[in-house]
C-alpha cells in the first residue's frame, strides 16, 4: 500500500491537524497517521466519513492511480 499523499493535502488545505481529523470522524489520531503513512487500510465507512469532513469523493482521496 502507498502513502496516501492525497489525503494529507486535502487535510493541509482545510487546514486540519491529523488530531482535528481524527476527532471529526471518530479515531485517534494515530489512525490518520497510519492511513496516511500507507500503514492502514480503512474501512469503507472510514472512507465515507473523512471524505465528507475534506469535501472530496472517494475517487478524489482513495482511489490509486495506475503506475
Amino acid at each position: 500500500m502507498s502513502k496516501n499523499l492525497k489525503m494529507k493535502s486535502a487535510r493541509a488545505a482545510k487546514d486540519l491537524s491529523q488530531q482535528e481529523l481524527a476527532k471529526a470522524v471518530g479515531v485517534t489520531r494515530q489512525t490518520i497517521g497510519a492511513i496516511e503513512s500507507g500503514d492502514y487500510n480503512p474501512t469503507i465507512r472510514l472512507c465515507l466519513a473523512i471524505c465528507h469532513i475534506l469535501d472530496k469523493t472517494l475517487d478524489e482521496i482513495f482511489w490509486e492511480d495506475e503506475q
